[in-house]
């Protein structure tokens, strides 16, 4: 490891020897320079790791070189030293961004210690930023594949909403990445360094997503044999992230509006509150809308989540991406031994409507990873369904005997009406299959369609499939 460098700066030669002696003995590497000019020359051609300055300089003095350098590195700990120790000096270079200020008569102890403390400040910055770099290369958008037009909008509002303080509301289908575009929000926030904290509200029931949510104390409940803090407690100074919070049972959505306005927990069985600090992150694939007008949201909840929304797109209209996806699963399924697709292949994926999205074309990619003999995957290794399905626009649904009249009854419809209608038409007879061909257990259908029991519970609901 290199040693540390430090740029000695003082217009007297005798100071600029004595300093650097007693660093280099201390292990340090020293270059010095007589004046500012000289001095901001070496900063910007070596870049050193901290500076020590004399306050007062002929021609550039020594203020005026730390906002100079500054400039240059906002991050390097400078060091003033002057003969004219005044309190007014002081308190003027500290208010400029000097780290530390030490008058001539310094003793070598006192010198050690302020490049110590220097250098040591200057390391956890450094530390901090490729920290805060890897995060971002780990969660951010870097990680999210997409050059449709579609998901170019989304990244330029999630880039604009994560430098606020703002609660989001991330809408879109099950499988569209919800939960990734929320882990992109937090790593490009100014809360990317504290915790990111997801909770599935619609995988616990009421009472003990209650408990997880708030925490509760010793004895709250049987069971409760210990002080269990909330998660929006462990999320403090972070992003809690609400999955499903559609889901959330509407006694349990008073408390949690409370909390969020108030920005405080009080836990299950407690008298106390305690104060947090989050920002939350919601996500749905329900029309939110639409269940405040039911009664199964509150609408001052409604208001308090969605400050701004962000709607994710679709994969069937990501044009291009169900590509570029595809060569990113195959990279991290394929284990070197796939090398890519057949062309008729990708044209079968193109052309596929993806009801699943994002999630069950992972899915599909990996299956077909699995299964491939060669080193190309080839149209035999997709599903059967995915297969039959190619190029299906109004046309007869695989295993129909006739075209659906619903599909084929879209006179005076706008092609939006006639997009949704087909669309749900082409997700009913989807489950249904899906149903069919696994003796209608759900777990194994909701695996091959890439979403949790819950939510094809919910569409089978939905499509009133028996």
């Amino acid at each position: 490891m290199s040693a540390p460098r430090v740029l000695i700066v003082d217009d007297e030669p005798d100071m600029l020897e004595n300093c650097s002696r007693m660093l280099s003995r201390q292990g340090y590497a020293c270059t010095t320079a007589g004046d500012g000019t000289a001095a901001l020359a070496i900063l910007e051609r070596e870049r050193p790791d901290l500076m020590l300055t004399d306050f007062k300089m002929p021609g550039m003095d020594g203020l005026t070189l730390l906002r100079r350098a500054h400039e240059l590195d906002p991050a390097l700990p400078i060091i003033m030293i002057t003969g004219f120790a005044t309190i007014e000096s002081a308190v003027a270079a500290v208010k400029e961004g000097a780290f530390d200020y030490l008058p001539k008569d310094f003793s070598v102890d006192q010198l050690r210690v302020a490049v110590e403390r220097a250098l040591r400040h200057r390391g956890l910055q450094v530390e901090n930023r490729n920290l805060r770099q890897q995060l971002q290369e780990a969660l951010g958008l870097e990680n999210i594949v997409g050059r449709s037009p579609a998901m170019a909008q989304v990244f330029e509002l999630v880039k604009k909403a994560a430098r606020s303080e703002a609660n989001i509301l991330v809408l879109g289908e099950s499988g569209t990445g919800k939960e990734l575009i929320a882990r992109a929000i937090h790593a490009n926030s100014p809360r990317a360094g504290q915790p990111f904290v997801p909770v599935d509200c619609a995988s616990l029931p009421e009472q003990l997503l209650e408990s997880e949510l708030f925490g509760h104390e010793k004895g709250a409940f049987t069971g409760a044999v210990r002080t269990k803090p909330g998660l929006m407690e462990t999320a403090h100074r972070g992003t809690l992230f609400l999955d499903e919070i559609g889901d959330i049972a509407l006694g349990l959505q008073g408390k949690l509006l409370r909390t969020i306005q108030e920005r405080q927990v009080r836990r299950v069985g407690g008298t106390s509150f305690i104060n947090v600090d989050v920002r939350v992150v919601s996500a749905t694939n329900r029309d939110l809308r639409e269940a405040v007008t039911r009664g199964q949201f509150r609408e001052d909840l409604y208001y308090r989540v969605n400050v701004i929304a962000l709607p994710l797109p679709p994969l069937r209209e990501r044009a291009g991406d169900v590509t570029l996806l595809a060569h990113a699963f195959l990279k991290k399924y394929g284990h070197g031994r796939i090398g890519g697709f057949e062309d008729d292949t990708l044209a079968t994926l193109e052309a596929y409507a993806w009801p699943g999205n994002v999630r069950e074309l992972q899915n599909v990619v990996e299956r077909a990873c699995a299964l491939a003999d060669g080193d190309l995957v080839r149209r035999r290794d997709l599903p059967d369904y995915v297969v039959a399905r190619e190029g299906l626009r109004g046309a007869t649904p695989a295993g129909a005997g006739s075209a659906d009249p619903r599909l084929t009854a879209t006179e005076g419809l706008s092609l939006t009406d006639a997009r949704e209608r087909w669309l749900t038409v082409l997700e009913a007879n989807y489950l249904r299959d899906l149903l069919d061909r696994h003796g209608g257990n759900i777990s194994a259908a909701a695996k091959v369609a890439g979403i949790d029991r819950k939510t094809f519970h919910r569409l089978v609901a939905k499509h009133r499939i028996r």
